[in-house]
């Protein structure tokens, strides 16, 4: 099963970045091809259902397997990056933190109107980024078809706030 498979694997960094905070360090997942592939297999079985017409991933960890999620399943991948990062035309959204505030940006003409939407990311914590990439896509006139994530922290409760644009909502290994 790929969740004890991904549990075997990710290493936890106690204290990093700030005292307090257990890292959940994908790099090990990274350096394992078979179990790459087996996370882009998973994905796939479980979106086999779900329309999609591209997939965005959030800078930068989501760009490794969002990536590969959307070659293998030939449908185009859409880059979300902090603000200054992409050159040409782009549509901005800014949001808060529990410390402040970031800003995320896509180009304007990535994504098409009417376009189902997978947004991927390699942890989901609060929620906060990918609700703010789930604005960036909705003002752009296309769906949020669903949300992927390698892992997810539920104590956090941030799949609670991605409901809101989408009840699609996979995460691989939940801790």
């Amino acid at each position: 099963m790929i969740s004890d498979r991904l549990d075997k694997a990710i290493r936890e960094v106690p204290n990093f970045p700030k005292e307090g905070i257990n890292f959940k360090d994908i790099t090990p997942l990274l350096m394992d091809a078979e179990l790459t592939n087996g996370i882009i297999d998973a994905f796939i079985n479980q979106l086999n259902r779900v329309k999609l017409d591209a997939i965005v991933g959030i800078e930068s960890r989501g760009f490794l397997f969002g990536f590969l999620l959307a070659n293998k399943m030939g449908i185009p991948f859409v880059p979300i990056r902090k603000v200054g990062k992409l050159p040409g035309e782009t549509l901005k959204y800014k949001y808060d933190l529990e410390y402040g505030s970031a800003e995320v940006e896509i180009h304007k003409n990535d994504i098409q109107k009417e376009w189902n939407i997978l947004v991927h990311d390699d942890l989901l914590a609060t929620g906060g980024t990918a609700c703010a990439v789930a604005e960036l896509i909705q003002q752009l006139g296309a769906k949020v078809a669903g949300f992927a994530f390698v892992v997810a922290l539920d104590f956090l409760n941030g799949k609670s706030k991605l409901r809101a644009y989408s009840d699609n909502i996979i995460s691989l290994k939940d801790y």
